[in-house]
């Protein structure tokens, strides 16, 4: 049996793209928004973080209101089931761009941009996989996507 043909890993592999698509968005937009003006590594790191969660947050949002009884409900599930998920890939993204030289400070036209970015979020992907694993098999209702 491979391990993608278990159903919870399955589902934490669907979570944690869904979860990639918002964090990587927030981010490509957060630096360039703070490239354009300038910033320095804090300015752009902390943009790129609350720019990730709100498109994260968002993207889960927008498919678990249609299922949800109400806006209320539907925010409590999307914090419930994205604020690990979410964090867990901006602290380990966040770390690699600390780690990889100048990755912060090199503008959105340079390639080093795109490969750091990569690099971190195909890290930050991996592990947080496993993260949102564990999560779903420790409160399976929690998780609807």
């Amino acid at each position: 049996m491979k391990y993608t043909d278990d159903p919870t890993t399955r589902r934490a592999i669907q979570h944690t793209v869904h979860c990639l698509i918002g964090c990587g968005t927030g981010e490509i937009v957060g630096m360039l928004i703070a490239a354009a003006f300038g910033w320095g590594r804090i300015g752009r790191l902390s943009l790129a973080i609350i720019l990730a969660f709100a498109f994260g947050y968002y993207l889960t949002y927008r498919g678990v209101r249609r299922h949800a009884q109400t806006a209320k409900e539907a925010f409590k599930i999307t914090a419930a089931t994205d604020t690990v998920s979410i964090t867990t890939m901006e602290a380990v993204d966040s770390a690699m761009e600390l780690i990889i030289p100048n990755a912060l400070m090199v503008t959105p036209l340079m390639p080093r941009f795109w490969w750091g970015l990569a690099l971190s979020l195909s890290i930050a992907f991996v592990l947080t996989v496993l993260v949102n694993r564990y999560m779903i098999s420790s409160h399976p209702r929690q998780h609807h996507h």
